[in-house]
């Protein structure tokens, strides 16, 4: 079947649900060739996914995956965020997304963080969290009493969406052939926690409005869906960032947070004044990025890493309902910070991680 839609995808064809359907048991079986599912995956990049595909392909997965045991009564009334950022931009910065994370969870969101290993880049969201020594191969109902008695729980891709085993080796291959997938796309629309609000960072600019309309059709109330600009090392380039931009303009869609819903180009915010170019937010391996990480949270890192840090958490505390506007994200996310309780939160987390894995 895979060969056909192949076709079909190569003469500018659109896929129906059923078709969808039809696709996703042939990625998931393991009899399927890897490199039929590769040249697949690079068909619909080639293409364009429309946002219609997106949305039923994440629908399909979903139906797939391991729930987790949240409890109707403690979610009523209380919003779940994620903050995740799809990759495939190669910019190579550190893991802006999941220090984040920890900054909204210290600030009293509850954060329900979704991610795995590297695909595209050196360091996933797993990986830097397992450095920092936050286990991520946690099962449904340890990651459900992490996120109630923490407000923060990460849900590693693998243990929940079992069928990707047989998908990841194509999406690989289409790694290594530098081809983007679907999946830099799925990743984040995937959550099992199902949040209620999302930040949510993309490759080019383009997709920001698509991705709004697939989060809002898959549940999610309040999201922002951006897209940042970099300088880059001639007048003329520029670097995309699946973040915002602390050093240029950002392409952001924001819904459900009572303004208007149509794509709109922030400009570089005032309070950010040291982010040059990419250089100053690159990254490395896991390590090195736990490192980088820490300093952060604990307020030893005051230059430019802090401001993208910061204006990420910004949007984030503004679009899960913590903070009235952008300024005041910004304003609690410095205070959340400089008094501790960023770095007391990375404490109690890793405390937590370690008493459970004591012997009794």
């Amino acid at each position: 079947m895979l060969e056909r839609l192949i076709r079909q995808v190569n003469e500018g064809g659109v896929l129906t649900r059923e078709e969808v359907r039809g696709a996703v048991e042939c990625l998931v079986d393991e009899r399927v060739a890897v490199e039929t599912k590769a040249d697949f995956l690079a068909a619909l990049a080639r293409r364009g996914e429309t946002p219609e595909e997106i949305a039923a392909f994440a629908d399909e997965l979903r139906s797939r995956a391991v729930e987790p045991p949240l409890d109707p009564g403690w979610r009523s009334g209380r919003v779940i965020l994620d903050v995740v950022g799809t990759g495939g931009d190669r910019a190579g910065t550190f893991n802006i997304s999941t220090t984040v994370a920890l900054i909204c969870a210290a600030a009293g969101v509850a954060v329900a963080k979704h991610g795995n290993r590297a695909v595209t880049s050196r360091a996933g969201s797993a990986d830097v969290l397992e450095a920092l020594g936050i286990p991520v191969q946690t099962t449904p109902e340890q990651a459900v009493e992490n996120l109630r008695r923490h407000g923060f729980a990460f849900f590693f891709a693998p243990l929940y969406h079992p069928a990707f085993r047989h998908i990841a080796p194509a999406r690989k291959l289409c790694a290594e052939r530098g081809q983007r997938t679907l999946f830099n796309y799925l990743g984040p629309l995937l959550n099992p926690a199902r949040p209620d609000a999302q930040l949510m960072g993309v490759a080019r600019p383009e997709l920001c409005a698509p991705l709004a309309a697939v989060l809002q059709s898959l549940g999610i109330r309040r999201g922002a869906v951006v897209c940042g600009e970099l300088p880059g090392s001639g007048p003329e380039t520029r670097v995309w960032v699946d973040e915002l931009s602390p050093a240029g303009p950002t392409t952001v869609v924001v819904f459900g947070t009572g303004g208007a819903e149509a794509a709109a180009i922030w400009p570089r915010p005032a309070r950010a004044r040291l982010v040059t170019g990419p250089g100053d937010l690159q990254g490395g391996d896991a390590a090195t990025n736990a490192a980088m990480l820490e300093a952060l949270l604990q307020g030893r890192d005051r230059g430019p890493r802090r401001e993208a840090v910061l204006y990420n958490a910004a949007v984030a505390l503004w679009v899960a309902g913590a903070a009235g506007s952008v300024e005041q994200g910004w304003l609690l996310a410095e205070q959340v910070v400089d008094d501790g309780r960023a770095a007391r939160k990375l404490e109690e987390l890793r405390r937590s991680a370690a008493s459970s894995s004591s012997p009794a």
